[in-house]
């Protein structure tokens, strides 16, 4: 197992009211990935995930292709550090 980043991404697009906060927790459940997902005022959603190099490209693979009514036209992310611990992946309001 590779070391764990955290990655803090925002996905813009159609993004809000079509399932995309779920799909991402489903997704992250699945591949054991750790940190949040949050709707923005500007329409946006926000992610922070944690975990090995190898998962988070997976995790992103998958959030560009998001739920079948979600349209994603651009994923801006960066490495950052993580501010608290993370025991699983949560939906923020």
């Amino acid at each position: 197992m590779g070391e764990e980043k955290a990655i803090y991404a925002r996905i813009y697009g159609v993004v809000q009211g079509v399932g995309y906060r779920w799909f991402t927790k489903r997704v992250a459940d699945e591949l054991g990935i750790k940190g949040y997902v949050r709707n923005m005022d500007d329409g946006s959603v926000e992610v922070l995930a944690i975990g090995d190099e190898e998962k988070l490209a997976a995790f992103f693979e998958k959030l560009k292709e998001g739920p079948a009514l979600s349209r994603v036209e651009r994923i801006e992310r960066r490495e950052v550090e993580a501010k608290e611990p993370f025991q699983s992946f949560e939906i923020r309001r």
